[in-house]
């Protein structure tokens, strides 16, 4: 009997911080990610102008990728920010997105566990993200494995075009 599942050999690489050199490559994962959200639309120019604010000032925040040979399969992002309720440093989880060609193989798990673990590490009090509500099931589940949980707070937004 033939076992006909895709069998996809799982890369070796490894993480580690964003440079202003990888822009090309993480504009394209984001706009992958927000060609499936429903509140947002992928466009290619913001997706540069907000990942170069964040890298050209790590104090806004951090971007790490897991990394093969060159290649970045997957990434998150980590916003800085502070928190009144905390008293201190927290993180926003803006972005995890990983290759659609790689996902379900451990890479996220592993990009998350690294981000859990240099928040630990820099004392920052709590990790925060939103995540769609309706058609992302399996990415809550992800999450509540590793420690996250329900708020009973409700994201809501004003968004403001910028002048050009």
């Amino acid at each position: 009997m033939c076992d006909k599942r895709r069998v996809l050999i799982m890369p070796e690489g490894h993480i580690e911080p964003a440079t202003i050199e990888d822009l090309p490559q993480l504009a394209e994962l984001l706009e992958d990610l927000f060609a499936h959200e429903a509140d947002f639309k992928p466009d290619h120019n913001k997706q540069v102008r907000g990942l170069r604010l964040i890298l050209e000032q790590p104090n806004r925040g951090r971007i790490f990728v897991f990394r093969h040979h060159g290649r970045i399969l997957g990434m998150i992002n980590l916003l800085i920010t502070i928190s009144t309720a905390e008293g201190g440093f927290v993180l926003l989880l803006e972005d995890l997105v990983i290759r659609d060609e790689f996902r379900g193989h451990g890479f996220g798990r592993r990009l998350l566990e690294y981000a859990i673990e240099f928040a630990k590490q820099k004392n920052f009090l709590r990790i925060t993200l939103l995540t769609d509500r309706v058609t992302e099931e399996k990415s809550h589940h992800f999450f509540r494995e590793h420690g996250f949980v329900d708020s009973r707070m409700i994201p809501m937004r004003l968004v403001f075009t910028l002048l050009a």
